[in-house]
Parts: structure tokens; sequence; C-alpha cells
């Protein structure tokens, strides 16, 4: 099993990797052009690059079930700064949205840490309240209450990628701890039905959903990068043009640094390349799901899972929109975009899935036995018969099911 932790500590290693070449290729023009050193934005990179592998081992080396002690202060604290965001003078405002928060030379955006605490207080949420997810109260409605109030907040900068992206994960993971989907569905249908409303209200984004429909009818508007990002791939054929050798990049494909830089990895790797990149992240997927099942504990399965996902589904959606197949969303892709706060987000959140694979087998079912030992031992009327999902099934002076 220690194949599984290597094997997903050298993926992300590759893609960090593949990331900070093909950065210094798509940038150096760009950043020649607008800041006079060609490699400005690829030391802004590094310096993340940095704190992002500090946070990976931090997370790595301390055990995973001490995040429960520190999820609620530290969501708290983010969702203040993304509060703090939205002020005027405060919250730093590029291209229309207002995401940033400046410290000294650096910006970083609360909303990439908001979605990793909020994973965590998720899992620790529905561990707690493992027994009572079939009711309304505290099966559901907390906890979509808290995710609610964080998307909202997320939602008004605007960031509609990272909006959906997290609805996603959050959903995703009360589904799979056991809340009921006769709260879920309803919740969804409703969720689409208010995004669908933002985006009909909304003129720029409307044009790039009429851009997705028909590409080449606005390839000259809405649609231009997409197309661009299209050409790109298109360019690059099977073997590519060779690295350093793109064309898109002379300034043809907007922000091929950061969310588009995708298209240029296919220009100049080719088929080969981009296949590569998403062999690695499907090889990423495994590991996270291999790790989140041999954890012997429900908080390991849950922020495992939610961990994986939330890297999953960004890598999935910035493929999806880079080559037509899915409306356009500012969403990096891990590991390679340009993005600070993004790349050592999800550093940390492959630390903590090693974490959970270090951590996992050792305290799991301590955790577990003594979690059952202390509700056995203070109330005498409990006795354990025999076991439902997992858990044991006791009678007594308790109904089944409800928490002691």
């Amino acid at each position: 099993m220690n194949k599984v932790a290597v094997t997903l500590l050298v993926v992300m290693l590759v893609l960090l990797t593949i990331g900070v070449v093909m950065l210094f290729s798509v940038s150096a023009l760009q950043a020649k052009d607008r800041y006079g050193d060609a490699h400005y934005l690829l030391k802004r990179q590094l310096v993340w690059l940095m704190l992002g592998g500090v946070g990976c081992v931090m997370a790595a080396a301390m055990p995973y079930p001490k995040l429960r002690g520190v999820c609620l202060p530290a969501l708290v604290v983010l969702t203040l700064l993304l509060l703090a965001v939205l002020v005027p003078h405060i919250g730093v405002k590029v291209s229309g949205a207002r995401r940033w928060l400046g410290v000294g030379g650096l910006r970083f955006q609360p909303s990439e840490f908001a979605k990793l605490a909020l994973i965590v207080w998720l899992a620790h949420w529905l561990t707690r309240e493992k027994r009572r997810l079939n009711q309304f109260g505290r099966g559901f409605a907390i906890p979509m209450t808290v995710t609610g109030v964080v998307l909202v907040l997320i939602l008004a900068e605007p960031d509609f990628g990272s909006t959906a992206l997290l609805g996603c994960v959050a959903m995703a993971m009360m589904f799979v701890a056991g809340a009921r989907l006769l709260y879920l569905v309803p919740t969804a249908l409703s969720a689409v039905m208010a995004f669908s409303l933002l985006i009909w209200h909304n003129p720029v984004r409307m044009q790039r959903f009429l851009a997705f429909l028909d590409l080449e009818k606005h390839k000259q508007g809405a649609g231009y990068q997409v197309w661009q990002a299209v050409l790109a791939f298109g360019s690059g054929g099977v073997n590519g043009l060779g690295l350093g050798n793109s064309r898109q990049k002379m300034f043809y494909l907007p922000e091929a640094h950061t969310d588009f830089i995708f298209p240029i990895v296919g220009e100049e790797l080719g088929l080969i390349g981009t296949l590569a990149v998403l062999l690695l992240f499907a090889v990423l997927v495994v590991c996270g799901v291999i790790i989140s099942l041999r954890s012997a504990d429900m908080f390991g399965q849950s922020l495992g899972l939610g961990v994986t996902l939330m890297i999953t589904l960004q890598a999935l959606i910035n493929i999806g929109v880079v080559t037509a197949w899915l409306p356009t969303k500012g969403l990096p892709l891990p590991f390679i975009s340009f993005g600070g706060s993004n790349l050592m987000m999800n550093m940390v959140a492959v630390g903590i899935l090693l974490s959970i694979f270090r951590h996992g087998t050792a305290e799991g079912p301590a955790e577990e036995q003594e979690f059952f030992a202390r509700r056995t031992t203070t109330c005498p009327d409990l006795a354990v018969v025999g076991s439902v999902n997992g858990y044991p099934e006791r009678v007594g002076g308790n109904t089944k099911g409800d928490k002691v």
C-alpha cells in the first residue's frame, strides 16, 4: 500500500514540473512585455510553490484527526476574509471581479482556502452527526446553511466557477455520508434554477453561454478565447510543435498562462502531451479514492473524498472549458496554471491525503473503539447486540439510531 502514497506524491511532483516548464514557456513573452522581466510570473509562482511545499509537508506530518479541532475557527476566519474581499479599498478588483486580498507584495484568494476549510468542516460535521444524517435539521439544514453562506460570499465576488465546484463537492460529500435524497435533490434542482436565472440576467455570462452553444458564430466575440484554444489544440496535432514553439501564446490566446494553459500544452506537446496530463490526473483520482476507502474512520473517508473531488472536478471543468465542452468558467488547471492560492491549496490537499494514508490505519480503529466504549460505559442501559451499516446496533433506553 505504500506504493499508493508514493505514486500520489510522484504524480503531484510531475504535474508541478509540467506546470513550471509550461508557465515559463507561456508567460515569458507576456511578462517581458508587461513587467520588463521574462521571469517575473515564474518567480512569483515559485514563491507560492515553496509555500505550498511547506504546507504539504506540514499537512502530511500532522495526524489528520487534529484538523477536526481547528476546522471551525479556520472556517470562521476565512468567512470573515471573504466578507473583507467585498469591501471597496480592501478587496483587490481585477477584470471586474473582487477576489483578492493583498499582503505585502503578494495577493491571495481567500476563496481558495475557504474551499478546503469548508470541506474539512463538512467531513467533521458529517462524522459527528453520522447517526442523525437522516434528520432534516442536523443531517441537512445545518451543513447546507453553512455551505450556502460560503457559496453566496464566493458568488458575490463574483466567481461562478468556484461556487459551482464547491457546491458539487459539498452535495457529493453529504450524499455519500448518508444525507437523504429527499432533501438533496430539491436543493440541487433549486441551485441549478438559481444559477440559470443569474446567467440569464448577466449579459457577460449569457454571451458566454450563447458562445458555448454556437462557438463558430461567436468566435470574434464572447467565444474568441475558446476558439483560439481550439486552434491551439489543432495546431499541435499528435506530436506538437515543440516546447516553446507555440504560436497562440503570441498574444492570440488571452490569459494563456492561467485558465487557458492546457491548450498551449496541446499545441507544444501535442496529443501525446495532453493525454499524459489526463493520465496523471486519472492516477491522482485513483490514489485519492484508494486512500479514502482505506481510512478506518468516517472522517478520513469523507475528508479524502472531498479533497479528491475538489482537485478532480476542478481539472475536469478546466479541461471541459478549454476544449469547448463546457461554458467558460474561471477555474485554473490544478498544479499547472499560474495562480499561487490555488497551487498552495491543492498541494495542502495532497498533504492531507498523505496524512490520511499515514495515520488512518493506526488511529482510526482505536478512535472508533474508544467512541463506542465510552458511550457503552456512560450509558448502562445501552447494549450492543449487532451492527448496522458498520456501526453497533443498540437496544435499551435509547431508540436505535439516536445519539447518546
